[in-house]
C-alpha cells in the first residue's frame, strides 16, 4: 500500500473515531470502530489510543517507518442522529462497499448536516426531563411545572453562557445559582410547594450522574486514562454545582430567609405514576439528544423496562445498587439484540434507559448536607451510595452489551481485541 491511500485510510478512521467520541460513543466501541474501518482497506496492524480529547492511531508496517496520526476531540452534547450516520457509515465500510474517498465525502455530509430539531425543541425537551423528575421524587403537578419551566430557563442561559465560551464550571455555576435562586424566591413569596424538589429537578441537566456511569464504563473496559480524566470532570461538575448552591444559599441566610430548600426526603410514589415519569425521562432525555421519533419511542419503552426491572427487584427486598445494576443489565442486553434490526444506536437504548435510574437525588442529597448542615458523614453516605449506584449501572450496561453481542451477532474479532484490554494477561 503506497502512503497516500495509507494515509488516507488512517485519517478516516480517526474522523469517525473523533466524530463517535465527541457524541458519545463509549472508548470500546470507538476502538473497535476505528480498528474495524482501517483493516477494511488493508491497514490490519493498527493500535488506537484514547486519553478524552485525543485520538491516536498508529499503523506498524514490517518494510517502512509506521504511519501514526493523532486528532483533537472537542465534546459535545448527545447526538444520536448523527451518532447513527457515522455507525451506519462505518458498518458500510466495513461490508467493503465504499472506496476511501466516497466515505470521506459521506462522512462530511454527516457531520456538516443541521441539528435535527430546532433549539426550542432541545429547551422544552430538558424542561420536561426536569419535570419528569420531579414526579418520580414524589413532587405534584405543580412542583414539576416549576421544575420544568426553571430547567428551561437554565437552559437557556447556559446556552448563551457557552456560545460565549465560557468554562464549563462556570456555567455548572451559573445554573445551580439559578435553580436554587428559584426556590429562594418560591420560599420568599410563600407558594406551597417543596421547593426541594424544584432544585433537584432543576438541575437534573447539571449533575454529573451519567459522565460517572461513563467513567466506570470506560474503566471496567480498560482505559484507565479515559475513565481518571471523566472522574476528574466529575468533580470539577459537581463542583460548580456545590459553589452556585452555597453562594445561593449563603446569600438567603443573610437575608433570614426560612431554608427548607434542603428538606430532601422523598415522597413514596404510586407505581404507574413513577413508570409514566420513567418513561418520560427516557424519551425526552433522547429528544434532547437529538434522537428521531421512532428512536424517542424506543427510548421511552427502555425507560419503562428499566424501572419496571428496578421496581420489581425493590419489592422483592434488593437494595437500589443491586437492583439498578440488574435493571442495566437488561437495558444492555436489550440494546444489543433489538436495536441493530431498527437501525437505532444500542447506547441509545442504554443511556436513555438508565437515565431514570441515575443517583441524582442522593448527589443532591449529600451536596445540600455539605453546604448547609455541615453534616460530613451524612454526606458521605449519600455520596458513597451515589457511587456504588453509577458503578452498578456501568458495570451493568457493560455486561448486558456483552451477553448481547453474540446474539445480535455484532461481535467479531475487533471486539474481542478490545475486550482482551481488560483482561489480565500472565
Amino acid at each position: 500500500m503506497d502512503d497516500l491511500t495509507a494515509h488516507a485510510a488512517l485519517g478516516l478512521a480517526l474522523r469517525i473515531g473523533a466524530s463517535m467520541l465527541a457524541v458519545g460513543a463509549s472508548c470500546a466501541d470507538v476502538t473497535s470502530t476505528m480498528l474495524r474501518v482501517a483493516a477494511a482497506y488493508g491497514l490490519t496492524s493498527c493500535q488506537v489510543d484514547i486519553t478524552f480529547t485525543s485520538i491516536t492511531v498508529s499503523f506498524d508496517r514490517e518494510d517502512a517507518v509506521p504511519l501514526t496520526a493523532m486528532r483533537i476531540v472537542r465534546m459535545s452534547r448527545l447526538d444520536y442522529t448523527r451518532f447513527q450516520g457515522v455507525t451506519d457509515l462505518a458498518r458500510a465500510i466495513g461490508a467493503g462497499d465504499l472506496d476511501i474517498e466516497e466515505a470521506h465525502r459521506r462522512l462530511d455530509r454527516v457531520v456538516a448536516a443541521p441539528a435535527t430539531y430546532r433549539r426550542t425543541v432541545n429547551a422544552m425537551a430538558w424542561a420536561g426531563v426536569a419535570g419528569c423528575f420531579c414526579l418520580v421524587l414524589g413532587g405534584g403537578w405543580l412542583e414539576a411545572l416549576l421544575a420544568a419551566l426553571t430547567t428551561a430557563l437554565i437552559e437557556q442561559v447556559m446556552r448563551v453562557l457557552n456560545r460565549r465560551s465560557l468554562p464549563v464550571f462556570f456555567q455548572q455555576v451559573a445554573g445551580a445559582a439559578l435553580a436554587t435562586g428559584v426556590a429562594v424566591l418560591l420560599l420568599a413569596w410563600g407558594v406551597e410547594v417543596r421547593t426541594s424538589l424544584v432544585v433537584a429537578a432543576g438541575i437534573v441537566v447539571l449533575l454529573a450522574g451519567l459522565s460517572l456511569v461513563s467513567a466506570a464504563q470506560d474503566a471496567i473496559n480498560g482505559f484507565p486514562v479515559t475513565a481518571g480524566a471523566r472522574a476528574f470532570e466529575v468533580v470539577t461538575l459537581t463542583a460548580g454545582i456545590v459553589v452556585g448552591i452555597a453562594g445561593v444559599l449563603d446569600l438567603a441566610r443573610r437575608a433570614e430567609l426560612p431554608l427548607t430548600v434542603v428538606t430532601t426526603a422523598p415522597s413514596p410514589v404510586p407505581f404507574p405514576v413513577a413508570l409514566a415519569a420513567s418513561v418520560g425521562i427516557a424519551g425526552f432525555w433522547s429528544l434532547a439528544s437529538h434522537a428521531r421519533p421512532r428512536a424517542v419511542g424506543l427510548a421511552a419503552i427502555a425507560g419503562a423496562l428499566a424501572w419496571t426491572t428496578f421496581w420489581a427487584l425493590s419489592a422483592v427486598g434488593a437494595g437500589t445498587p443491586l437492583a439498578s445494576g440488574i435493571a442495566a443489565v437488561v437495558i444492555g442486553f436489550s440494546g444489543e439484540v433489538l436495536t441493530q434490526r431498527l437501525r437505532v444506536p444500542p447506547q441509545l437504548v442504554a443511556v436513555c434507559g438508565i437515565v431514570p435510574l441515575l443517583p441524582g437525588l442522593a448527589v443532591y442529597q449529600g451536596l445540600f448536607r455539605i453546604v448547609v448542615g455541615a453534616d460530613i458523614e451524612g454526606a458521605l453516605a449519600a455520596l458513597v451510595g451515589a457511587l456504588a449506584v453509577g458503578l452498578a449501572l456501568a458495570a451493568g450496561v457493560t455486561l448486558g452489551e456483552y451477553l448481547g453481542r453474540p446474539v445480535s451477532g455484532e461481535r467479531d474479532r475487533f471486539d474481542e481485541r478490545v475486550r482482551r484490554r481488560a483482561m489480565t494477561i500472565d
